[in-house]
């Protein structure tokens, strides 16, 4: 006998899990777990706006009790900057934004969870750009091409996305925004969206850099539970 079908139409999709990025602040930190975030990223880019070092300190961070996973966000940082700060932070998982080699995302992530974050243009070949990092990375990140290493606030076409076949977790970035989520919903229609691991969102959701509007990121959770 057929079992009933009780499924809501408007929750057909698999729900993604969240990552606010671009946080300073304990207290907010402690609100993302409570509210069913998964994940807080801490940018350690000192030319970032975000620069977490100019707001907490690592022992501040370490020894809280936090629901999220901590994310440190680097580019072009040395191995030992990388290793001091996730010892010092407790970080769980390291997110490299910058021009790093397969090489050096190797020896990371012989001893910590490694997200390569590849900045797309409307003229990049995916499928080439993210091949030599396959083996040597845990996880990719897709975010939009701008001038420097910051984020944009500007999305990318995502199409370029759909059809393909990553064959990895990935995280999807770049000026995502309330009232993107019918849009993201009609993403994970798409089979590519079998290896989307998490949303990746952070200025869009800000009432100052750094500082989160809680209303707008929760809000934008609730339509994804």
């Amino acid at each position: 006998m057929e079992a009933a079908n009780n499924q809501n139409p408007e929750k057909d999709f698999k729900s993604p899990r969240i990552k606010v990025c671009g946080m300073t602040d304990l207290k907010q930190m402690h609100q993302l777990g409570e509210m069913g975030v998964q994940f807080a990223g801490m940018i350690f880019y000192h030319k970032s706006p975000r620069f977490i070092m100019r707001h907490l300190k690592g022992h501040e961070i370490k020894k809280e009790k936090l629901k999220v996973f901590k994310i440190g966000v680097f580019v072009n940082a040395s191995y030992d900057e990388v290793m001091n700060h996730v010892d010092n932070f407790g970080l769980d998982m390291v997110q490299l934004h910058g021009d790093e080699t397969p090489k050096y995302c190797e020896r990371l992530a012989n001893y910590i969870s490694v997200i390569k974050a590849f900045r797309l243009t409307e003229n990049d070949h995916i499928e080439w750009k993210i091949r030599d990092y396959f083996d040597v990375t845990d996880m990719y990140l897709f975010d939009t091409e701008g001038a420097g290493y910051g984020g944009t606030g500007k999305k990318f076409n995502w199409n370029k996305l759909k059809g393909l076949n990553i064959d990895k977790p990935f995280l999807l970035s770049g000026g995502i925004e309330p009232g993107d989520e019918e849009a993201i919903k009609n993403f994970l229609a798409d089979p590519v969206s079998k290896d989307l691991f998490s949303l990746d969102i952070n200025s869009k959701f800000e009432l100052s850099a750094g500082v989160k509007c809680m209303d707008k990121v929760s809000d934008f959770v609730s339509h994804f539970k």
